[in-house]
């Protein structure tokens, strides 16, 4: 049975206060879960319509509360799911746009797709010459390979450091000696 009262305490940090039945009987509890998920903070003074139960400690307490003029909450029975709400202008707006954004991807993935020419593969060529067109940074004769690198980098790059005796001849002890062969 739907009982009127007013709430008559509130403690908004702890979540919990009491109402004054209309009936002029005994405060009764009511902890935050009693009230409708609304979005609206409990405030005193404000009417409300509730049922009574006994709580956990054996005293009454308030129940599924309901705010005047605001419609009761649906509730749904066992096995069966709520009604699925519609969308407003604005939501279906949004749907709209979203699935059309959807086909224009697809539809330019499929095409682009269909025109574009087919890739072939195929191993990249092995060059047995190393290209040394281009300077690198490299300064000394550690940082070499060969006397041939060593010989093009000492013409062509500048700040070299691998011709000690200015003889035009790079990484003489390393590379390009006369022990070494060439």
């Amino acid at each position: 049975m739907r009982v009127h009262g007013n709430l008559s305490k509130w403690n908004d940090d702890r979540g919990f206060g009491f109402i004054t039945p209309a009936q002029g009987s005994d405060e009764l509890f009511v902890h935050i879960s009693a009230f409708p998920r609304d979005g609206i903070r409990p405030r005193i003074g404000e009417l409300v319509s509730f049922e009574v139960e006994p709580g956990n400690d054996g005293k009454q307490r308030a129940v599924r509360i309901q705010r005047p003029g605001r419609s009761a909450p649906m509730r749904r029975a066992r096995g069966r799911e709520l009604p699925a709400s519609t969308p407003g202008p604005i939501g279906a707006v949004i749907g709209l746009l979203i699935v059309g954004a959807i086909g224009v991807y697809g539809y330019s993935t499929v095409t682009s797709r269909q025109t574009a020419a087919p890739v072939e593969f195929s191993a990249p060529a092995k060059s047995t010459a190393v290209d040394w067109s281009r300077c690198d940074g490299r300064t000394r004769c550690p940082q070499m390979t060969s006397c041939a690198e060593a010989t093009y980098f000492i013409q062509h790059c500048p700040a070299t450091e691998m011709d000690g005796d200015h003889d035009g001849v790079p990484c003489e002890d390393q590379w390009c000696g006369v022990e070494s062969g060439f």
